[in-house]
């Protein structure tokens, strides 16, 4: 059982646990630089109500551990707050795993410095049903990196909630669907510097609150500038009232490229300073053209209006890029996201690589996007090729060394999206896009 080597490991263990049931098993971790996974599967910690100290059925109190495919289940407290991980040390990674019906899944107070990593994994059914417990609760660490996760149905608590300092919150899917009791989908209460990119979050009927995202609603009371960025989300709401953001007036708010379709208002009431750009607003969820919204895929169709209306956003204040390089793929999975002169709203992309525009089959352009070389090949003979930028201004003449495939130079052009322009057989013109990193 875990608990009978917890106590025997040193600084920079591994501990590999064969995957199957583990019943009424707790244990604390003490020791640093400790690697705790599942091998053949998930390890399933069943606690049965039980916990370690009260607290959770793993206490890590050690620093710069890593947690990897691991099942977290059925941890209750009398204080209401039994967890599935109670962090008491600095820095956690936690990927692969499935925390379920805890009373929290993952929760933290404060540590300094330290940083919360969690990836790939699944949260649902938490909460004991009194506003106070969550699908995560993560406290006042300096940063929350939380991508390619599924958090739904936590029981009148927050799918996410997270006092950290600095939220990267990537690539997710929050949904409490049907039949689940969520208050707010995602949960930010004293501010900070929060990114919001390339998320999938639905609302659903029984939610507790109708105000999806909440941004410094306990005060901004982290450490400032206050700031909220929200690029390339996809957000659904059922109900018919509520809004998609919330936040106090002095907090910062940009929102690019992001779908909000359903009930409610884009943001509760406006804060002072706004940027605002190519974000498609419906009250009519159908009118988006949704690949299944009835089963939470939201994928855009051919005739969405949400094609080609985004823009690009640019960077932070801090510098941090506020692009969306990937998306998520249910459950718990990403994967990258094409990238175009021309973008999509909302979580999803339409891919359209290698273009034809003009011309015959049998013209390709591969890698693309590409970074340092990119290989045309072509049918027949080229009797001459150019290379151009998007507004087809010619930037160099490319000499036809092959007969039917060219490998390009373009590690010195910056990124953006280029041209390759050939005259063929019987002087037909053919021309292809793509995109340099």
């Amino acid at each position: 059982m875990p608990s009978q080597v917890s106590a025997l490991v040193s600084d920079g263990d591994t501990v590999n646990i064969e995957a199957g049931i583990y019943p009424s098993d707790v244990a604390r971790w003490q020791a640093d630089d400790l690697v705790l996974r599942g091998v053949g599967g998930f390890a399933h910690l069943e606690s049965n109500g039980l916990s370690w100290g009260g607290k959770a059925i793993w206490v890590i109190q050690g620093d710069n551990c890593t947690v990897e495919w691991i099942e977290f289940s059925e941890c209750q407290v009398p204080d209401h707050n039994g967890a599935g991980i109670r962090l008491e040390g600095l820095n956690l990674t936690v990927r692969h795993c499935w925390f379920h019906h805890n009373e929290n899944g993952i929760l933290c107070g404060e540590y300094h410095p330290s940083s919360v990593r969690i990836e790939y994994s699944e949260f649902g059914h938490h909460g004991f049903g009194d506003g106070y417990s969550h699908n995560l609760y993560i406290g006042h660490v300096d940063s929350l990196i939380f991508r390619y996760n599924y958090s739904h149905h936590a029981d009148v608590g927050h799918e996410l909630k997270s006092r950290a300092w600095v939220n990267v919150i990537e690539y997710n899917r929050f949904s409490n669907e049907a039949d689940g009791t969520a208050s707010r989908e995602i949960d930010l209460p004293n501010g900070g510097q929060a990114y919001l990119i390339g998320n999938v979050i639905q609302q659903g009927l029984q939610s507790q609150n109708s105000n999806m995202v909440g941004f410094g609603m306990e005060g901004l009371s982290n450490p400032g500038p206050h700031e909220f960025y929200a690029v390339n989300n996809t957000l659904v709401n059922e109900k018919a009232n509520g809004s998609f953001f919330q936040m106090p007036a002095t907090a910062y708010f940009k929102a690019y490229g992001n779908i909000l379709a359903g009930g409610g208002s884009f943001v509760s009431a406006w804060p002072t300073s706004i940027d605002t750009l190519s974000n498609l607003r419906t009250t009519s969820i159908a009118s988006v053209g949704f690949a299944d919204a009835a089963n939470y895929d939201y994928h855009i169709t051919a005739s969405s209006p949400a094609h080609a209306i985004a823009y690009p956003a640019g960077v932070a204040a801090s510098g941090y890029p506020l692009v969306a390089w990937y998306e998520y793929v249910h459950p718990v999975n990403g994967t990258l996201r094409c990238q175009h002169a021309t973008l999509d709203a909302g979580a999803f992309e339409t891919c359209t690589t290698a273009l034809d525009e003009i011309g015959e089959e049998g013209w390709s352009l591969f890698p693309n996007p590409a970074t340092e070389r990119i290989m045309l090949t072509f049918p027949g003979t080229v009797h001459h090729i150019q290379l151009c930028d998007a507004l087809g201004r010619v930037l160099r003449e490319v000499p036809v060394n092959a007969a039917d495939q060219l490998v390009l130079d373009v590690v010195d052009l910056p990124s953006g999206v280029y041209l390759v322009s050939a005259r063929g057989p019987n002087g037909v013109e053919v021309e292809r896009r793509f995109v340099k990193f």
